[in-house]
């Protein structure tokens, strides 16, 4: 029996068209639509942006296979004339084909998404904005093909209508709203409209059935078809006008937050639970090492990055997209980052280095400057006890990025010595590397030589501790003297230790030339308590 012609195109080809478009239609959707799917999050309205985000890949296809029926179809047909439903039936069996396969695509994720508990709900105008979509990729082929029947020109209504809806996606916020797809990256703070939908599928049914019906009443010449154009017109520009004075952002869905209470309080969106263990592991160590500091805090939150609103004392927000691998890594560095201010590049920049490096738990870098180098290996030479409370000291100068070297103890002609001694390896090098300011357990001074070293002077007169006499308690009138003298002769063991003098048991100072400089100058002593004031105050900045 010989292979009837369907008006071009054999029926036997017709359908093994329709299930070679179904199989890569749905292939593509899946594929296209895993990619938008937000990793971790577990909510129906992720399902729903990620459908109508494989358009984009499915709806070029589907315009291209409609072309290549509507070129088979016009070189059939020639010129007879034809009904009203004849020139419709094909179009509409290629919607049907196309929507079969956009509902496979649908029922695929929808398994996947009940085999686990999702928060949301399920918008049913999402899912049929996603059909008016495929309409109008069809209805752009299928008159693309029918206008121009060329073997090329399925090719060129795919390309077309690809290029065509991208641009209007990525284009000015008025246009993105006439394209078939939905903002990415889909805010779950934000949720969907529902109303959004039944505008968008307005528009798009309303352009699509324009567009039909106005090829329909070319080829069939019959007024009535045309009338229903204009009618299909009135209603896409009400679609249109709907969509144009909605307003372009849509206010912040009360959220019932997933909360962990231990080590420390995270909370984040319910769709995000999963993240919650990964979360208060990155940030656990983080608030131990603010613990006392304007910085300090017990609780997170999750907030969507456009909101500034002000949290209670003790809670910081959080900002975390997605929970692809590495995301808690990614908010703390964010966090971090955003207590201090940048630097512009300054030498304060270095120093700011350091201390990030330390709150997030990574190596402290050396820097490009000598004094830089040295202050990260001061640095590292603390204990964690030391290292809060130094941050706890000089936590403002951090946030507003004033460290300076004095503030590591050390000024930086001494870290630059240091560093030209340590590349030239002249001997005694890591002698005079441990001579410098290392803090005990307890944060008070262990070497005499420290006092010296700015910034810890005032710190003696702030807490009344020292180390080495075992006196404490405040600074008196009286005991002025005493201090002087516990000044002076730290301050010229310090210096013999730095420069290899001998003290003699039963002569003051090193043999040798004197030193003029420092409190140990005996002149200094006959200046009065003015002078032992001037030991205390905060240190001074370079």
């Amino acid at each position: 029996m010989a292979v009837r012609e369907h008006r071009g195109v054999s029926r036997e080809e017709l359908q093994q068209s329709a299930l070679v478009a179904v199989a890569v239609l749905l292939v593509l959707g899946v594929v296209a639509a895993w990619s938008v799917l937000i990793p971790g999050v577990s909510a129906w309205e992720n399902i729903i942006v990620a459908v109508i985000g494989s358009l984009r890949l499915t709806g070029p296809v589907a315009a291209a296979f409609a072309a290549w029926v509507a070129v088979r179809r016009r070189r059939g047909t020639g010129r007879r004339s034809l009904t009203t439903w004849q020139a419709v039936r094909a179009p509409l069996a290629i919607l049907v084909v196309v929507t079969g396969s956009f509902t496979a695509t649908v029922l695929v994720l929808a398994v996947r998404t009940m085999l686990t508990e999702q928060v949301g709900r399920l918008l049913p105008s999402g899912l049929v904005m996603g059909v008016a979509g495929l309409t109008l990729y069809v209805t752009i082929g299928w008159v693309t093909g029918w206008l121009l029947p060329w073997t090329i020109t399925p090719v060129l209504a795919g390309l077309g209508c690809y290029g065509l809806f991208t641009w209007l996606a990525r284009g000015e916020t008025w246009a993105d709203r006439l394209a078939p797809t939905t903002r990415e990256p889909y805010d779950v703070f934000r949720g969907l409209s529902s109303t959004a939908f039944t505008d968008q599928t307005l528009w798009l049914l309303g352009v699509s059935a324009a567009l039909l019906l106005g090829w329909a009443a070319l080829v069939t010449r019959q007024a009535l078809v045309l009338a229903g154009a204009l009618l299909a017109v009135l209603a896409a520009g009400t679609g249109m006008a709907r969509l144009l004075s909605e307003p372009s952002t849509i206010s912040a869905q009360r959220v019932v937050y997933s909360c962990q209470e231990w080590p420390i309080t995270v909370c984040v969106h319910p769709g995000m639970r999963t993240g919650l263990p990964e979360l208060g592991s990155a940030f656990v160590k983080i608030a131990s090492r603010l613990a006392g500091t304007p910085g300090e805090f017990s609780r997170l939150e999750q907030r969507p990055r456009s909101d500034d609103a002000s949290l209670p004392s003790g809670a910081i927000p959080i900002h975390v997209d997605d929970l692809s691998s590495g995301f808690a890594d990614e908010a703390a560095d964010e966090f971090v980052e955003s207590l201090a201010q940048e630097c512009d590049g300054t030498p304060a920049g270095g120093y700011r280095d350091i201390v990030i490096a330390w709150l997030r738990g990574k190596p402290l870098p050396s820097g490009p400057l000598p004094e830089h180098q040295y202050a990260a290996a001061w640095f590292s030479g603390l204990t964690e006890s030391q290292r809060r409370e130094w941050l706890r000291l000089y936590y403002a100068d951090f946030a507003a990025c004033r460290l300076q070297s004095g503030h590591f103890g050390a000024q930086a002609e001494q870290a630059t010595q240091i560093t030209q001694t340590t590349q030239t390896g002249q001997p005694g090098q890591l002698d005079q590397l441990d001579q410098l300011d290392q803090p005990s357990q307890t944060g008070q001074l262990d070497q005499p030589g420290q006092l010296d070293q700015p910034g810890w002077t005032d710190r003696l007169d702030r807490t009344g501790q020292t180390s080495r006499t075992g006196q404490t308690g405040p600074l008196t009138r009286q005991d002025r003297p005493r201090r002087a003298d516990q000044v002076r002769h730290a301050g010229r063991a310090g210096r013999a230790a730095r420069t290899g003098r001998v003290t003699r048991p039963n002569q003051e100072g090193p043999v040798g030339r004197e030193d003029p400089a420092g409190p140990e100058n005996p002149g200094d002593l006959d200046k009065g308590p003015a002078y032992l004031d001037g030991l205390s105050g905060p240190p001074r900045s370079r």
